[in-house]
């Protein structure tokens, strides 16, 4: 995982229970900061001297002897706000995947901006996340996965379309160019089961799996997932094959029961919504998608209540691969008893 600390002194926020942050110094604190239900007592200079919002609060506030400030609206919370007020001192604080996001957004609303001062935080995270962040795979998928929380912030700062962009762009890449890590838990690859073929002594050079990055995705919660296909889509650079194999592996994930066409009820209007956006995600291409996959997934529709407009499209495209003939899978299934609940008309559509 990637990292960047920023500053230099030694952090001396300490807790006074836990809903204070007291800032050890000899200096008398002048300002507190009230966020959520934590009171930070800290120092107006450092922080004024980073942050315009600030600047105008305490402007607007009347208290002669102690100014105290109550933030309830920032994003990330009291943590997001200690990582600002700590780069404000000099205080060393470490970034990474997991709070980046929520950093860049709490300075986003302490306007800590170059134009209050230079070098502000705004800036170095901006750095970060385009030369370190958006370069990495695996801190992309964190870094969207954060962002959920951060809404609209993270939106309107693009921070979720450059995770996006970033992660597809990834996905859609030669496979001979694939020089990072990666996750493939489904099969071992050659060199991991040692049956790496060797000619004439030297050991061949690996060879990264088209769908390398399949099973990664798998972590995404369905609104991010759909959003992610869409975009890896909408490149053009991915055979409809290994969109349709994405699809298979997030189903099998997601829909407990999928892979043996029997889907658990629990979270009826959460599986549905899910096995409603598969659908929709599914390739154009004739043949793309085996029939086993659609049939499964014409099954977890029928269970799950889905729309008519769904099935519908499950059938007309199950109807489609019939008639070009490829009916091997759907007498596989047949044989087995997966296809016990459909009308002959369903087949027939």
């Amino acid at each position: 995982m990637k990292f960047m600390k920023l500053g230099s002194k030694p952090d001396s926020f300490q807790p006074d229970g836990d809903n204070i942050r007291l800032v050890a110094t000899e200096l008398a604190t002048d300002i507190v900061i009230s966020v959520g239900d934590v009171k930070f007592y800290l120092h107006k200079f450092p922080l004024l001297s980073k942050s315009a919002r600030l600047q105008k609060l305490v402007a607007n506030t009347n208290d002669e002897n102690i100014d105290e400030i109550h933030i309830q609206d920032i994003p990330g919370g009291p943590a997001a706000f200690e990582i600002c007020a700590k780069f404000c001192y000099g205080m060393t604080v470490t970034l990474n995947a997991y709070n980046v996001v929520a950093a860049r957004c709490a300075a986003e609303y302490l306007e800590m901006y170059e134009t209050v001062e230079k070098g502000n935080l705004i800036y170095k995270i901006e750095v970060f996340l385009n030369s370190s962040i958006f370069r990495s795979w695996k801190d992309s998928i964190i870094v969207l996965q954060t962002t959920k929380s951060l809404l609209p912030w993270a939106e309107e700062l693009k921070l979720v379309s450059h995770c996006l962009d970033s992660i597809a762009s990834k996905a859609c890449i030669d496979t001979s160019k694939v020089e990072w890590s990666y996750t493939y838990n489904r099969r071992k690859l050659p060199s991991e089961n040692g049956k790496d073929p060797i000619w004439n002594g030297v050991r061949k050079p690996q060879t990264v799996p088209k769908d390398w990055w399949v099973e990664d995705l798998c972590e995404l919660q369905i609104d991010l997932y759909r959003r992610i296909i869409t975009t890896i889509k909408t490149k053009g650079r991915v055979s409809g094959d290994v969109i349709g194999e994405a699809l298979n592996a997030y189903a099998l994930r997601r829909l407990p029961g999928f892979s043996k066409g029997i889907v658990q009820s629990s979270d009826i209007m959460k599986y549905r919504s899910l096995a409603e956006a598969i659908v929709w995600l599914l390739p154009t291409e004739k043949g793309s998608v085996p029939c086993t996959f659609m049939l499964r997934l014409l099954r977890a529709a029928f269970l799950l209540e889905c729309g008519e407009m769904e099935k519908n499209e499950l059938m007309k495209r199950i109807g489609q691969q019939l008639e070009d003939g490829t009916v091997a899978d759907l007498l596989i299934h047949a044989s087995a008893g997966e296809t016990t609940m459909y009308n002959v008309d369903i087949v027939q559509s």
